[in-house]
């Protein structure tokens, strides 16, 4: 049993000497959670049923999801590796979802163990796994932060956050897999252009966001149909849409393009240029 299934199970059966605990009300076992469908794809145990039934029900309609979710994780693991060998020792990573192999501050502290990492997000799943994850740390190494990337004033108010930027050094911000979670209604662009405003000179934007550039036109909707019955709906965006994110930053080479074709590190495949996930890394002058 993991560490996720045994918390889990506490809360929602009781602590064995009749108590009775509670599940944070915003668990819902029930529903199918975007984090926990996430980590179904790429291969984890943290997830309920109905996380991989409607994982499933998605899977089946694109089969390519699964290789999208490998393929961003992928991108994740080289976009920090870069940064950290750049000389970024500084990293913000806001929707970090159920933590997994190769973290980002794993892979920060390999090339830079005096890296420091904050991670940011609003759901109590991966707030409990992250703080499980980062119990053998110090606080002055890592740390994890109640937050949400709809309020990004709250964000960059954050003592652990402001700690990074008054450093004064360049920061890693990392926006992967989260933006297309944020409709239009609250102001992506907006959120966007309030953190990278705050960055200093010199930071980095690392983004991923997903697309349906590379999906038949009669399945685009039935994928995204599937999300609007879990607890966070999807509002997914062409090329273009995503090229707005890194409006004042000058993109780094190859510039935004599918995820395994950033920066590879293994042998080109075929289905590279058709992964349904734009990603890149900018620098702010």
């Amino acid at each position: 049993m993991t560490e996720f299934q045994e918390i889990s199970r506490e809360w929602l059966v009781g602590d064995g000497d009749g108590g009775d605990v509670r599940p944070p009300a915003d668990l819902r076992p029930e529903i199918p959670h975007p984090a926990r469908m996430y980590d179904y794809y790429i291969g984890g145990k943290d997830n309920f049923p109905a996380d991989r039934e409607a994982a499933e029900k998605v899977l089946a309609i694109s089969p390519m999801v699964r290789l999208s979710a490998l393929a961003n994780r992928a991108f994740l693991g080289r976009a920090v590796r870069h940064l950290a060998a750049e000389g970024i020792r500084r990293f913000v990573d806001i929707g970090t979802g159920i933590p997994s192999a190769g973290n980002t501050h794993e892979i920060a502290q390999r090339v830079r163990p005096d890296a420091r990492v904050v991670y940011l997000d609003n759901d109590p799943i991966v707030l409990v796994h992250g703080r499980a994850l980062l119990s053998g740390t110090t606080p002055e190494s890592t740390a994890v932060v109640q937050a949400d990337l709809r309020d990004p004033a709250g964000i960059l108010a954050a003592p652990e956050v402001r700690a990074a930027l008054d450093s004064g050094e360049p920061v890693g911000l990392l926006l992967v897999a989260v933006l297309h979670f944020i409709d239009e209604a609250d102001d992506p662009y907006g959120i966007v252009r309030t953190l990278v405003d705050a960055l200093p000179p010199g930071s980095r934007l690392v983004l991923s966001h997903g697309t349906l550039d590379f999906t038949p036109a009669a399945d685009a909707p039935r994928g995204p149909a599937v999300y609007r019955g879990a607890t966070a709906q999807l509002s997914m965006r062409d090329r273009a849409q995503v090229l707005r994110f890194f409006d004042g930053l000058k993109l780094t080479d190859p510039g935004l393009v599918t995820a395994p074709l950033w920066r590879p590190d293994t042998p080109e495949q075929p289905t590279d240029s058709q992964v349904g996930i734009w990603a890149g890394v900018a620098e702010k002058p």
